[in-house]
Formats: C-alpha cells, structure tokens, sequence
C-alpha cells in the first residue's frame, strides 16, 4: 500500500538518521545509568548526558546549567507553570497567558484555578498576536508568571517575545514561553528576549519521542521550581527519576542539527510553503489563510480554510495526504479548535487543513498535494451545488 504523503510535521518528525546513530550505542554496550557516579559505566552515561545538555543550551543560547531535561513539553510547561506558580505563592497568586495556548499550558493554568490562583487569558487578533498594552494592563502587583508559546502550534504564528519578555521583566514577573514548535525552527535567544522559563520537545525538532528539557535561567535571585515528580533528585533537585540517555543523546544531536542547518532549512521550507499557498489560491476560490503572512510565521507552516466545503467529507477525501485539522496532542478530538474560536474563525471560515512542512517535504509532493487538495475541494463544491 502506497503511504500517504506526510504534510503534518507540526505533529511529529521522525528521528534524524544523525541523531538516531548518535543513540543507538547508548541502548546496548553504553547502557550506564548517568546518577551512578561509582564506576566507568555511569561515567561514560553522564559525560554524554553533559554533551547533550550543553548542545540543548546552545540551541537557544542558553548555558548548560540551566537546562533541565524532562520527557516533553508537556511535562516541561506542567513543571514550569505549576512549579513556579506553588514556588512563588506567597509573593502573589495572580498568573496570566493568553486564550491560544496549547492545552498543556491551558489545562495547568485550569488546575492551578481549580485550587485558588487567579488566572487571566488574554485575547488575541485576526492573526493570533497578543495586544501588548492588553498584556501589560493585565499584570498587577500580584501577578508572578506570565506564559505565552513562541509560535501557535495550529495557525504558525510567532509572538514578539523580546517585546513580551521586556514587559514582564518591566514588572518583575517570571517569563515563560512554550517553545515546543518554535525551537529548531525559528531563532530562539532566551538571553536578548529576557525568557525565564521555556520548554522544547524533542521530537518536533527530529529528536526521538519521549525527551524534552526546560530551560530555568540562573539570576539573581535564582528562580526556584516547586518540584513536581518527587524521588531522587535528580536535575538539580527539580525533576528526580532515572534520566533517559539514549533520548538525552538524541535530544541533543538533533538540536545540534538544528542550529547548524535551521537558516538554509527554514527558506527551503519557506519557497515550498508558499508554493503551495499559490497553487490552491490561483486554483481556487474561497480560500482563506489563518494566520500572519510573512516573517511573522513558522516558515513550514500554512493553515488555510476552504468556504463552501463539508469539514468531514473535506478530510476523509484527502486520505492520500497525511494531514490534520491542528493539535496532534489532543486525543483525537475533533471538537471545534480553540484557537479558531479564539481569532474569530471558527463559525465562517469554512473547514481548515493545517499544512506542516518539514525535511522530508519535495517540491513534487507540494504539487502532487496541491493538485489533489484542488481536485477535491472542486469535486466537493460541485456536489453541494448539483
């Protein structure tokens, strides 16, 4: 059976060939555990777990020491938002971040409700920006975090995060960005954007599932994390249990990639994006981008909706494209996206199709996906009209 073409690279990316050999060792003859300090085989597991946290940090121009390794973004933004909300309690309860966050970041902020804080959403555009004299008029006395992603995970656009980290450092509240699809992607300074806390994930980068890290800058005063996942100690203290080195190695390697390859990676993705852009609005009518145009998206990302087509019929007809509505990380839902409703596009855009583009993306496979995309919208509208 022919397998689909694979345009939903938001979702996943499989491991990059590099970074799985750079693994591979570590699953059989250098199986060390890096906390057993006593004997060679620990060493040897330790030292690459040193290589990789230095390879992380320098993807977002961090240093090594303020990189806490975790098993995704998800656990990342729970550690970061719970664990700084609990840690600085007492100094406020009052914690802000914005409506179109990914629901890792919504759900902790709904907990953290559930249990007394205060929490305020705030709205964004047309184009999911925040409104940034919203988002200073939002932050009080109380207020000790504010959490806003780099860039949307549905619609692919970056927030001003230097302008943002500006404001809360302004106000002496605690930064966090989750960077889930941003990092590896896009060039991320945690140091000129004033980012307190930020969380990655591996396998949207090509890394392996399962290995992610949040990045916890060393100030003056340091930033304490309430721990979240009691045991060890591990990290520092801030996440204990046996730390996953084979995905630690891969974690890295790949950032490493990243870092050398995103700016030649990021045009290619770019000319490809609005390639596909061009077919379908030449092609067709009644095509509607969600999201900025320009430097401010993701460059392998393309959210488009379709008037005057039946959402259901729209994806069960493109079974050859391997693409989705928006989050992956939902458990299949497909209830209306909250990030639709948020930009006002929900109830009158017609259905949407998030178009992710990565490394294995061939401009043949643009047009091959273009031309099917085509079809069927065209195939679809003239059997509402018969």
């Amino acid at each position: 059976m022919t397998r689909p073409i694979y345009l939903d690279y938001h979702a996943t990316t499989p491991v990059d060939p590099r970074a799985l050999e750079a693994m591979l060792p570590y699953f059989s003859e250098k199986f060390g555990n890096a906390a057993s300090r006593q004997h060679a085989y620990g060493w040897e597991a330790q030292k690459a777990v040193d290589a990789a946290r230095q390879q992380v940090a320098a993807l977002i121009n961090a240093k090594a020491s303020e990189i806490v390794f975790t098993s995704g973004a998800t656990e990342s933004n729970n550690l970061a938002i719970k664990g700084a909300a609990c840690a600085l309690r007492s100094r406020g309860n009052h914690l802000v971040t914005v409506r179109t966050e990914h629901k890792s970041v919504l759900d902790s902020f709904a907990r953290l409700e559930r249990e007394g804080y205060r929490v305020t959403r705030l709205s964004v555009s047309r184009e999911g920006f925040v409104d940034l004299e919203e988002l200073r008029a939002a932050l009080t006395p109380d207020t000790v975090l504010l959490s806003v992603m780099a860039a949307n995970n549905e619609i692919g656009t970056i927030q001003p995060l230097a302008e943002i980290g500006a404001i809360a450092a302004e106000r002496g509240v605690l930064f966090h960005t989750d960077a889930a699809q941003a990092a590896g992607k896009i060039p991320i300074d945690v140091r000129a954007m004033q980012v307190d806390l930020l969380s990655l994930t591996g396998h949207k980068y090509y890394g392996p599932k399962g290995s992610g890290a949040l990045f916890v800058r060393r100030r003056t005063p340091r930033i304490e994390l309430a721990c979240q996942i009691d045991g060890g100690g591990h990290e520092n203290g801030v996440r204990s249990g046996t730390l996953n080195v084979p995905g630690i190695v891969g974690l890295g390697a790949a950032a490493e990639i990243c870092r050398l390859e995103m700016a030649q990676e990021s045009a290619r993705l770019v000319a490809l994006r609005d390639r596909l852009l061009a077919t379908l609005q030449t092609e067709l009518d009644g095509v509607r981008v969600n999201g900025p145009l320009g430097a401010a998206r993701l460059p392998h990302n393309l959210h488009v909706s379709f008037e005057e087509v039946e959402g259901e019929r729209l994806l069960m007809s493109l079974g050859d494209l391997a693409v989705s509505t928006g989050s992956a990380c939902s458990s299949g839902s497909q209830q209306v996206s909250h990030v639709l409703e948020a930009i006002g596009a929900a109830a009158s855009a017609g259905p949407s199709i998030r178009f992710g583009l990565g490394r294995g993306t061939t401009p043949e496979e643009i047009d091959t996906a273009a031309a099917r995309v085509v079809k069927v919208v065209r195939s679809l509208r003239a059997t509402v009209s018969a």
